[in-house]
């Protein structure tokens, strides 16, 4: 089979989750770009709205991905606008830094919630129409998924948890030809930080120590993280399934 470009994405269908900012925003508007039609799911309207101005073929759905009964909203949502599915991309998560020290019973299950479970729940609900388009699924990790994090283990490990989670969907699911990747980025511009209740100067001190570590010497941008999610969901990579492609300027290596 000839090399194929992203253009194969076109009257595509996706699912983008966490698109109010950062890598899913750029996912979103990334997968648009190229004539998908992308459904943007986030907690907050008001961001969404912005990822989607100047995009009419993103449309918004706006949903806490925790609460129950939100994934079979999500993929109803898809499937009245469009009637199909292609690609699900879950993206959406949240950071937490959590020495030992301070762990905490639900600390640990907020992050598993978002991180592990519903990404879980909307591939369940996702995988009938995945069935009939042959289509893909995208979980976007981290590099601290198989890397330590001190002071962040249980965001670690979760995303570890979705790393395998993708293992092994790729292998249950490939007699249905559905393909399951992971992408893992390392530390991009993002809101992620901030949102975890970090102070700016905490923050700024973060990024500094971070770059230092970075062999490329800079944090990611979202964009060149989008171009990878558009990539492993092209309908042309017809043979790889099961793998977690590390895009962190080489953080991993040292």
């Amino acid at each position: 089979m000839s090399a194929k470009s992203p253009a194969d994405l076109a009257e595509r269908v996706v699912i983008v989750t966490g698109a109010g900012s950062g890598i899913g925003r750029a996912a979103a508007r990334a997968f648009a770009d190229v004539g998908a039609r992308v459904l943007g799911v986030g907690r907050r309207i008001d961001a969404l709205k912005e990822t989607a101005a100047g995009y009419p073929a993103i449309a918004l759905h706006s949903a806490d991905l925790s609460d129950p009964g939100a994934p079979e909203q999500v993929v109803d949502a898809v499937i009245d606008r469009w009637g199909q599915l292609d690609v699900l991309v879950n993206n959406a998560g949240a950071a937490k830094v959590m020495p030992l020290a301070d762990t905490t019973a639900s600390g640990i299950t907020a992050l598993f919630d978002l991180n592990v479970v519903a990404p879980s729940l909307l591939a369940r609900a996702a995988l009938p129409h995945l069935c009939r388009s042959r289509g893909t699924i995208v979980n976007v990790s981290s590099t601290f998924g198989h890397r330590p994090l001190p002071g962040g283990a249980h965001y670690a490990a979760s995303k570890a948890a979705l790393e395998q989670l993708t293992r092994s969907w790729a292998v249950e699911l490939a007699a249905d030809g559905i393909r399951v990747n992971a992408l893992a980025p390392g530390p991009t511009e993002s809101q992620a930080l901030a949102a975890a209740g970090l102070p700016e100067t905490v923050i700024e001190q973060i990024k500094r120590e971070e770059v230092a570590r970075i062999p490329l010497g800079r944090r990611g941008d979202p964009d060149e993280v989008a171009t990878w999610l558009l990539r492993l969901a092209d309908p042309a990579t017809t043979w790889l399934t099961g793998q977690i492609l590390t895009i962190d300027g080489g953080l991993e290596l040292t």
